[in-house]
């Protein structure tokens, strides 16, 4: 089939068919209208003259440009341009799939950015106890760095689930549900949320079972949650960027720097395999490594 031809029939496939965003919708129209373009420049017209050893070309050539492509987007394209071929071989339009080899390049693992203690007791420190809104947002702090939860476990709390004295039931992905310690500190600062705040916040919306409402009584989103954190260090004046899992990074980076166990850890973070939680062992053994650096007399 004519590459345009055949690139038409795809994004009509995806959009009518699978019902994709049109953010996903655009991002395989960019991609898949520059591979046709590499295609016809190479004297390609129909998508049957294409062969394995084109497409490795093609993506080869991607990779090695300057500027160099980041492993994501590279990856993203490898996956439209596989997404297509197979989609004209699966609907009979090509007897074979050439992209059948073609696999993603490996993304680099990132370590997690955590704050601080510092920066985490500023952050904590910065809603005014004065304010109302102040005392809720204390306490949705103190609460995520407390027991590392992810910003859609604290706000999908009901209040019953603060029924266990100093423990905290929270459900993770897939429903799991984990109990988890909740300190003294942030036992404090939720309980004042509950007796000075939550019931006025209450009266101003629906019934809601949930722990945090927002102005108008409503269970507080992910998103305002989001604002909280940022609102938050910015007024505590800190400078990297802090998103919605820092509390969360730091949270396991500090426990592992304190000497807790790794596979304590997972349980805690609700990980289902400790591979997962090893990724923060780098970060304390890069912190192991800056201490050795700077006191060893013989380290450098």
């Amino acid at each position: 089939m004519l590459l345009e031809r055949a690139l038409d029939a795809y994004l009509r496939h995806v959009t009518i068919e699978r019902g994709l965003s049109e953010h996903t919708i655009a991002a395989y129209r960019r991609d898949l209208g520059g591979y046709c373009e590499w295609l016809a420049g190479e004297g390609i017209a129909d998508t049957s003259e294409v062969t394995p050893a084109v497409i490795d070309r093609f993506i080869t050539e991607r990779a090695s440009a300057d500027p160099a492509p980041a492993s994501t987007s590279l990856a993203r394209l490898q996956s439209s341009v596989r997404g297509w071929h197979r989609y004209l071989a699966r609907e009979g339009i090509e007897v074979d799939d050439p992209s059948g080899r073609l696999r993603p390049p490996k993304a680099p693992r990132r370590l997690p950015k955590a704050l601080t203690i510092d920066q985490v007791e500023r952050l904590l420190a910065a809603p005014s106890p004065e304010d109302p809104i102040g005392v809720r947002d204390r306490a949705l702090l103190e609460l995520l760095y407390a027991t590392g939860a992810r910003v859609s476990e604290a706000t999908g709390l009901d209040v019953d689930d603060l029924a266990h004295g100093d423990v905290l039931r929270l459900r993770g992905k897939g429903s799991k549900e984990r109990i988890v310690p909740i300190g003294s500190y942030a036992r404090e600062a939720v309980d004042a949320y509950l007796t000075r705040v939550r019931p006025a916040l209450a009266a101003k919306g629906r019934a809601s079972a949930r722990l945090f409402l927002g102005a108008r009584g409503a269970p507080l989103s992910r998103q305002s949650a989001w604002l909280v954190i940022r609102a938050a260090a910015e007024k505590a004046q800190i400078t990297s960027e802090v998103s919605p899992h820092t509390l969360r990074h730091s949270f396991a980076t500090h426990l592992l720097q304190g000497g807790a166990d790794v596979r304590v850890v997972q349980e805690l973070l609700g990980h289902s395999s400790v591979a997962t939680t090893q990724i923060y062992t780098h970060v304390s053994v890069d912190t192991l490594r800056d201490i050795y650096a700077t006191s060893h007399p013989r380290a450098r």
